[in-house]
């Protein structure tokens, strides 16, 4: 007795209730959306396809590269690995809601001073990860590179900041102006 499969009879069709689409309410830099999204969207592609935020850069799309960092509820995540859905109560800050033009966030203020970006690709991401990790370091989270974890004052030398940072890359290798510049930023907090 041979039965065959879905796949070997050639009936390759999703159920029709797989491809609906789903009302998503979103705070993005401040600003209320409701967009219709399939429920497998990632929180990457709301805001790059649906909501037109191109800050985050898809760049390797598994978390490895950093491009696509965000802020959620303040803090820093890879919004490549998160479903838009997951955040409908969330406050969700890109590069674009950190600063204006006129009135520029310290950290871009410090990454124009020290150049710390070349072909700009990665600096989105960057630029957010630094918030949240500063933020990280002025609430006592300890990293691989703290020398004293159980102080509640950690300082932010450049292996800190390297070894808190190491979840982002820059292709063009311009590591030392974004330490420089977040040392920067830091002091200047």
């Amino acid at each position: 007795m041979t039965s065959k499969s879905s796949a070997q009879s050639g009936n390759l069709t999703a159920p029709a209730d797989a491809l609906t689409t789903h009302p998503v309410r979103l705070l993005v830099n401040g600003t209320h959306h409701t967009v219709e999204l399939d429920l497998r969207t990632t929180l990457l592609d709301a805001l790059r396809e649906h909501l037109h935020v191109t800050g985050p850069k898809k760049g390797c799309d598994h978390g490895q590269c950093g491009a696509c960092t965000v802020l959620v509820n303040g803090r820093r995540i890879y919004s490549c690995l998160t479903l838009a859905v997951m955040h409908e109560p969330d406050e969700v800050t890109s590069i674009e809601g950190l600063g204006a033009p006129g009135a520029l966030h310290p950290l871009q203020t410090a990454f124009i001073e020290h150049d710390g970006f070349q072909c700009g690709y990665c600096t989105p991401g960057q630029i957010c990860s630094a918030v949240g990790m500063l933020a990280e370091a002025r609430a006592g989270f300890p990293s691989h590179a703290t020398a004293a974890v159980a102080s509640p004052d950690i300082e932010l030398t450049d292996a800190e900041i390297r070894e808190r940072m190491s979840g982002n890359i820059c292709r063009c290798a311009a590591y030392p102006n974004i330490v420089a510049a977040i040392r920067d930023a830091a002091k200047g907090a």
